[in-house]
């Protein structure tokens, strides 16, 4: 690609530190990408390459943001262009945008010259703070959640204050639940009429899952999500998988069953709209339904397709497990 610049024989002045020339390496034409899950456009951009140290890999001007018919928001730190008749976005990583900010500030100063980051190209969501600390918002010691640490002493006072005058709101344990009646909503599958049950075969497993297995299994039952069964039609394999929290959860593989009915379409939340609408506002907070899909039952007569295996017996679920389909459109109904 080196043989490929255009030389030019020109100087810049340098945009980190002051007074000082750098000469143009050369130009370059190259079929960039812009996209955004998606949602892809391809355009010629012309580059200038210039040999000096900078926290930034690439500076677009504006005849590229034209080109592309983008528009930027540096408050928001995103990008948007349309690809067809559909809108995408890109979304920097604030984190690197505020150390290049800090790094070019620090070169003008001290004339330093700065580090090159590497630039993490993925959009990021909005996040947690990155330090928490807990915060008892219950009765018990056991009772608790998480707040950032960066909070002013006094909007942390207030928010705690709210999150204890409603904490009756949280979930602690299965009991906690409230029952959602199945005749307001409950999971049904429309399984085609010729379809044949499918029952898999056992398959092994390691001694840190199977230990795992059986504990989730007893929490089930304990919590009435499950009961044993006997001579099952339909029959699925549990898939155990660990949670960055190091805990388990207990999924079933349901790819039989699930290929016997079809997907249902309804729509799901964007979530750049749901980014969006939380521009302007200072606190950002993330809760967690307490085992949401489990809250939803599964309809009477389906309850027997759900059967699974494991060392200790056949059990099947009375509510929505992980691992069938529609479970989300179920599930966003309710939330709706």
């Amino acid at each position: 690609m080196k043989n490929q610049l255009v030389i030019y024989h020109y100087l810049c002045a340098n945009y980190i530190e002051k007074h000082v020339d750098n000469t143009i390496k050369g130009t370059i034409e190259l079929e960039t990408i812009f996209r955004e899950d998606s949602g892809v456009r391809r355009i010629p951009v012309l580059y200038t390459v210039v040999d000096v140290g900078a926290s930034y890999n690439i500076i677009l001007g504006r005849p590229t943001l034209n080109r592309l018919g983008a528009i930027v928001s540096t408050y928001h730190l995103c990008m948007k262009f349309p690809v067809g008749r559909e809108v995408e976005s890109v979304w920097a990583d604030s984190r690197v945008a505020r150390r290049c900010y800090k790094d070019s500030l620090r070169a003008r100063v001290g004339h330093q010259k700065p580090t090159r980051l590497a630039v993490n190209l993925e959009h990021e969501r909005p996040l947690p703070a990155k330090d928490l600390k807990d915060v008892q918002v219950g009765p018990l010691a056991t009772q608790a959640t998480r707040v950032g640490t960066t909070l002013d002493p006094k909007e942390e006072a207030r928010l705690v204050a709210f999150l204890r005058c409603n904490n009756d709101v949280f979930a602690w344990n299965t009991d906690d639940m409230p029952d959602i009646d199945p005749d307001f909503i409950s999971h049904y599958l429309s399984v085609a009429k010729d379809a044949k049950p499918i029952a898999q075969k056992k398959r092994k497993q390691g001694k840190e899952n199977r230990r795992a297995a059986r504990e989730e299994t007893g929490k089930l039952l304990a919590a009435g999500f499950i009961r044993e069964v006997q001579y099952p039609t339909w029959l699925a394999n549990v898939v155990m998988v660990k949670k960055a929290s190091g805990k388990w959860r207990m999924c079933m593989d349901y790819t039989d069953l699930n290929k016997a009915y079809p997907k249902d379409p309804y729509p799901l939340p964007s979530i750049d709209r749901l980014v969006n609408r939380i521009s302007g506002f200072a606190l950002l907070s993330f809760m967690d339904a307490y085992s949401g899909y489990n809250q939803i039952r599964m309809y009477e007569q389906d309850e027997e397709k759900m059967a699974f295996i494991t060392d200790d017996g056949i059990f099947r679920y009375r509510v929505m497990p992980f691992g069938l389909k529609n479970i989300g459109a179920t599930y966003q109904r309710l939330m709706d």
